[in-house]
């Protein structure tokens, strides 16, 4: 479904992304491990369309969406990103952030879209929270509702990125949850995070970024339980000191 080749970015004379390859094919939940910095919300930026590319190619089902000439917009109505950021419209409620993007974006009907919005909140454990206001909600609940807005395009790729790094310990679970069913429901993910024992139980595949490249990927057992690279074997043991209780 999505294939990255030798994609570069830069900002400046800082070279962000240094030649990035990946493939996600359909059904497949592949995540981007590595440091901060390491380029990996400046790669699920680029996939959506949010920043342009200096050089490479970003193809959609086989179309390269990073031509100048492509249609951005199509190609973005294909996709749904959600951000570590819950970026709710605080003046509307869970269902109206919901249903925001089917109605202005894709055209759908108010009360069509307000009932898919009420169903995506109820599959997400907030329907009763349909009426309530952002501020009225936790970070794990917004984080829910904005995953929910995402699903309401009906994205054939929904990029997630560190969605649970703004979220105090206790919340995280529960955010989690609702990707690890996504998952087993077939949703194509390309996802960054931090929890690797969620990336072991979830990814089909598993990619470290350092320095703008993917230096290893593989299935999770094997990077993250047998990395060949030395530097991948001293990010995970970093990764694992620091979840150690003091």
């Amino acid at each position: 479904m999505l294939e990255v080749r030798d994609l570069v970015k830069h900002y400046g004379d800082a070279t962000v992304l240094a030649g990035v390859d990946l493939a996600v094919a359909e059904h497949q939940v592949v995540t981007l491990i590595g440091a901060s910095g390491s380029g990996k919300s400046t790669l699920l930026r680029c996939v959506d369309l949010l920043e342009e590319v200096d050089d490479g190619q970003i193809l959609l089902d086989g179309v390269d969406v990073s031509d100048p000439r492509a249609d951005t917009a199509a190609a973005q109505r294909r996709m749904a990103i959600v951000f570590q950021g819950y970026n709710l419209f605080p003046h509307m409620t869970a269902a109206q952030n919901v249903a925001l993007a089917p109605r202005v974006v894709h055209g759908v009907p108010a009360g069509g879209a307000e009932e898919r919005a009420r169903e995506l909140l109820e599959r997400v454990g907030l329907g009763a929270f349909a009426g309530a206001y952002p501020d009225r909600l936790s970070g794990g609940q917004q984080q829910r509702v904005a995953i929910a807005r995402a699903l309401a395009v009906r994205p054939r790729l929904l990029l997630l990125d560190e969605i649970t790094a703004a979220l105090d310990p206790e919340l995280v679970g529960e955010v989690l949850a609702i990707v690890k069913e996504l998952a087993e429901g077939g949703m194509t993910i390309l996802m960054s995070t931090h929890e690797m024992g969620f990336a072991r139980q979830v990814s089909d595949r598993v990619c470290f970024l350092d320095g703008g490249r993917v230096l290893e990927s593989g299935p999770p057992e094997q990077v993250l339980g047998d990395p060949v690279q030395e530097r991948t074997k001293r990010f995970l043991a970093r990764v694992v000191a620091a979840d150690r209780p003091i």
